[in-house]
């Protein structure tokens, strides 16, 4: 098999976080992932033609979004959707408060606002929730300056830098960043009446059938596979088994993923786990040990059965510590790129605003009945509800 070269590989997408699957290359290059009548705000579609259920924009099916990848199931095409529908909030929110703005005025002032939440709620909850508390907190720190100013500093500059400008390196994306794969269920509740209460929908049926009962994507939503939030997310609405909870980070992988059928029988690209190990070795990547031992951390003690191999080490590490949360080295790795794409970004918050925060924005709400009303703290819940999604059932509130 040829080893693979990085930089052969062509990837249009960004590696900053600026939404640029949502927002693609702007009204007037990606004219179709926007409303006709409004180049301001973002194309929404319908499942079955019912405006009370929202879905991406399709033709024949097929997504019309700025990354495809986001169509591959049902949760993750919802969550697209969801800043879709986030975004043309803030189109109307931004009109409210400046009658006489412009529609390309408008577009950017929401677009600004939603790509710093957006970057807000990477960093604070989702990385806090995953990563070392003590290497989060040392990967990107907000530092009072000379002059009484303050800025952002990367304290895992040592690991993750660049010369010109931010990239994915191939240890992130190849190893790291892959730890999600094991948190993955075999199945979800959906709670559409269609299905009623109970009743688990596998996320891929890789049993065969042509019109498999599952959550997969690349298609028109089903009704039935409409997401509640409230079963995903924890909201004030989240009540009993709810939200539904991501399997532990471990060298598990849920049978639904670990044989995807997507080449010919029997091909063991087909097997998740080999495919993710096959391209480590593609990448010529260093073993976990070795990165353990370039970081003076104390290497995992692997049994004589088990690889090297860098993205099997960091799930095998998180699984020693219990599986909550990644381990020395997944947390270093992932922080500093976390920390450095923020920083390497030019138009991020860090940069633009240090000291923003979205209690101070003037687009959005906060307080009991705002965006952030579930707890003092912005989450993934404040997209839903910025999106006038309901929580606690399916289509708008």
């Amino acid at each position: 098999m040829r080893r693979a070269d990085p930089n052969g590989l062509l990837n249009f997408r960004t590696p900053r976080f600026d939404l640029d699957n949502v927002y693609g290359a702007g009204p007037d290059d990606q004219p179709y992932l926007y409303d006709k009548s409004d180049k301001a705000k973002m194309a929404i579609g319908t499942v079955d033609g019912r405006p009370d259920l929202p879905d991406l924009p399709r033709f024949n099916g097929t997504a019309l979004i700025g990354d495809m990848r986001n169509d591959e199931n049902s949760i993750v095409s919802q969550l697209q959707l969801a800043f879709l529908l986030a975004h043309n909030t803030l189109v109307d929110r931004a009109r409210a408060a400046n009658p006489d703005i412009s529609g390309p005025a408008a577009f950017e002032m929401a677009r600004q606002t939603l790509r710093w939440l957006y970057q807000y709620i990477v960093w604070n909850d989702f990385v806090r929730r995953i990563a070392i508390d003590e290497v989060m907190n040392c990967a990107l720190k907000l530092e009072k300056l000379c002059g009484g100013r303050k800025g952002w500093s990367c304290g895992l500059s040592d690991l993750y830098h660049w010369s010109n400008q931010p990239f994915m390196p191939v240890e992130f994306s190849v190893a790291a960043y892959r730890f999600g794969h094991s948190m993955v269920r075999n199945d979800y509740q959906t709670n559409n009446p269609v299905r009623g209460f109970g009743n688990h929908v596998p996320i891929f049926d890789n049993s065969g059938p042509s019109d498999p009962d599952d959550l997969r994507g690349f298609n028109n939503i089903k009704p039935e596979n409409c997401i509640q939030w409230d079963w995903f997310l924890q909201m004030q609405t989240s009540r009993g088994p709810f939200p539904q909870m991501a399997r532990k980070i471990d060298t598990k992988l849920a049978n639904a993923l670990a044989f995807l059928h997507e080449g010919p029988s029997g091909d063991p690209l087909n097997v998740l786990a080999f495919r993710n190990l096959q391209r480590g070795i593609d990448f010529d990547l260093p073993s976990g040990t070795s990165v353990a031992r370039k970081m003076c951390l104390k290497p995992v003690k692997l049994r004589d059965d088990e690889p090297d191999a860098l993205w099997y080490y960091i799930l095998r590490e998180a699984q020693g510590t219990g599986g909550n949360g990644l381990g020395r080295v997944g947390s270093n790795i992932v922080c500093s790129v976390f920390a450095g794409l923020l920083k390497g970004d030019p138009m991020s918050y860090v940069n633009v605003a240090p000291c923003w925060e979205p209690d101070d924005d003037p687009l959005l709400e906060s307080g009991t009945n705002g965006d952030n009303r579930d707890d003092s703290n912005w989450t993934l819940a404040s997209i839903i509800r910025l999106a006038g999604l309901k929580a606690d059932g399916i289509g708008f509130a």
